[in-house]
């Protein structure tokens, strides 16, 4: 029995999309759907002429304080308006999978 139950779980754990499925972020969709995200943060050393900051490059960081800051903005509990309203378009997949893409970039 117990091997059995073994199996089962490694041939789940090897079909495709199953990572997706069971709520973590997928880097391609995140591609697809981060296009809006690289207008700003994918430019290097952009600043916003007023007010006047700085943009913060995504590549690269931590899938999840990027989940979290998202999840920030969208909730209001951070304050920036743009990124309020860009989040507050994202259902919790689409912040995961946005998160997943930019985390897998150099």
């Amino acid at each position: 029995m117990r091997s059995k139950l073994i199996a089962l779980c490694l041939a789940l754990a090897a079909m495709p999309g199953m990572a997706f499925a069971a709520g973590e972020g997928n880097a391609q969709a995140g591609k697809v759907k981060s296009a809006t995200c690289l207008g700003c943060h994918g430019v290097e050393g952009y600043r916003n002429a007023y007010p006047s900051y700085h943009v913060p490059k995504l590549a690269g960081q931590n899938e999840q304080y990027l989940v979290s800051a998202l999840q920030a903005y969208k909730s209001g509990k951070r304050s920036f308006k743009t990124m309020q309203a860009q989040a507050s378009a994202l259902s919790e997949q689409d912040i995961k999978d946005i998160a997943a893409y930019f985390a897998q970039l150099k």
